[in-house]
């Protein structure tokens, strides 16, 4: 305990980490706020209907990720998914295209360029997905809710929510760039996090509330929930490390080189991207409850409890985890790089061979990783078969815990760096603490 003080202490000795942490601080607090500011022309006191449907299901999925702006109908309400999904789109049209590529490998430029691109997209997503909410809230309150009708209200609405999902991206980029940790990551696990109390007193309460067996279940619960967050974090942290030889090279009458260095390969390199995008292909079978042919297909596939559903859900996981891996860990330009540096790894040849040894050990690697990042992917349903609320039984696995623990690791990574540079101890006693980014 006294380790930790000391180290708070020495957190707010160093005036640029603190006024870093403040501003942070502000700007998560701005969220907050807004995530509680209503759409203009709804009466508040009647989103009882719409808060109930954001309790579980993809919709539950979206209000935890929004911090409960969905269920509030908030300026908030459709969060930061909506740039997310622009996102994974530009990614994808840098495998396909070549002129993307050609951003990519233009450095900083580029980068501006698809942030840019990115931007736009997102607001055509958010024009298409506007509307749909609206509908949504059409459909869920009453007509007395709505204190303005007609297109006009709509098309106001609609303005509203693109420009509450462009603030929230501005708030981002700023904590980004002045704050602490990547903005856009920060504030969706606030959001996560925000609901957790009212998830956890519900449990309890609910627990408390039996007659026998509630305490110890309430105890074998968390005991669980530690088990499963310590997985998470190995899950996020796992390296295999590839032992690296730089050639030796000899400079007038010194000798320079010959130090053994690894490459980490990571165990899970593809994040919490896979579930993401199984996630948006499993709301398909939803489309299907609309056609009488197709509707018992629809409800059995729709099923987050079913056996079905999360097999799918699985087996898509795992399948993504290989193609986003695939896309971001290129062993070619990896081998090319360490041919260019004088490195080789020991007993393999440079070049192809090297090549085809990294591509072998990452198809290995990946194996057991995308098995893990499946099955906390479906641990909520086996939490909600256990009898576990579903607000609660989300913090069981899935998006949110990923999300949690890999922000939560990055955050304190530099935290400890900038400890380190000022000749701190660091957060833990080896000065050795990992993110997602690395070793």
């Amino acid at each position: 305990m006294k380790k930790l003080i000391e180290t708070i202490k020495n957190i707010f000795k160093i005036e640029e980490l603190r006024k870093r942490i403040i501003y942070t601080v502000l700007l998560v607090l701005v969220y907050r706020l807004g995530s509680f500011v209503v759409l203009p022309g709804i009466d508040p006191t009647q989103l009882g209907a719409l808060k109930h449907q954001a309790s579980g299901g993809l919709l539950g999925l979206l209000d935890m990720f929004s911090g409960g702006a969905f269920g509030n109908a908030s300026v908030f309400a459709l969060g930061v998914m909506p740039y997310i999904s622009a996102s994974i789109v530009i990614q994808l049209l840098g495998i396909m295209f070549p002129y993307f590529q050609r951003l990519q490998r233009e450095g900083e430029s580029g980068r501006r360029k698809m942030n840019q691109m990115t931007r736009y997209l997102t607001i055509v997503i958010l024009a298409l997905q506007g509307p749909a909410y609206l509908t949504n809230l059409h459909m869920q309150l009453p007509a007395t809710a709505f204190l303005m009708q007609g297109f006009s209200f709509n098309l106001f609405a609609t303005l509203v929510l693109v420009g509450g999902t462009m603030f929230i991206m501005w708030l981002g980029e700023r904590i980004t760039d002045r704050g602490l940790g990547n903005g856009i990551s920060l504030i969706i696990m606030v959001g996560i996090i925000a609901r957790l109390p009212q998830a956890l007193t519900a449990e309890i309460s609910s627990r408390l509330g039996q007659n026998t067996g509630g305490m110890l279940m309430l105890i074998v619960e968390f005991f669980l929930l530690f088990l499963v967050f310590v997985a998470a974090i190995a899950l996020v942290q796992g390296t295999r490390r590839i032992p690296v030889q730089y050639a030796k090279r000899i400079v007038g009458n010194k000798q320079y080189g010959g130090v053994r260095q690894y490459i980490p390969l990571k165990i899970n390199a593809a994040g919490v991207m896979p579930i993401i995008f199984a996630q948006a292909l499993m709301l398909f079978p939803m489309m299907l409850s609309g056609f009488e042919a197709t509707r018992g297909l629809a409800a059995t596939l729709s099923n987050h409890l079913g056996f079905w559903y999360n097999f799918i859900f699985f087996l898509m996981i795992v399948a993504f985890t290989y193609f986003y891996t695939a896309v971001t860990v290129n062993p070619t330009n990896m081998a090319e790089d360490m041919k260019k540096n004088g490195g080789f790894i020991p007993g393999v040849k440079p070049g192809k061979k090297t090549a085809e040894y990294l591509d072998a050990i990452m198809s290995r690697i990946t194996l057991p990783g995308s098995i893990c990042l499946g099955f906390i992917a479906i641990l909520p349903t086996f939490a909600m078969k256990l009898g576990i609320i579903n607000s609660f039984a989300y913090f069981y696995g899935g998006t949110s815990l990923l999300i949690m623990v890999g922000v939560v690791l990055d955050t304190l990574q530099q935290i400890e760096s900038h400890l380190l540079m000022r000749h701190y101890d660091g957060l833990m006693k080896t000065g050795r603490l990992k993110g997602r980014s690395g070793m």
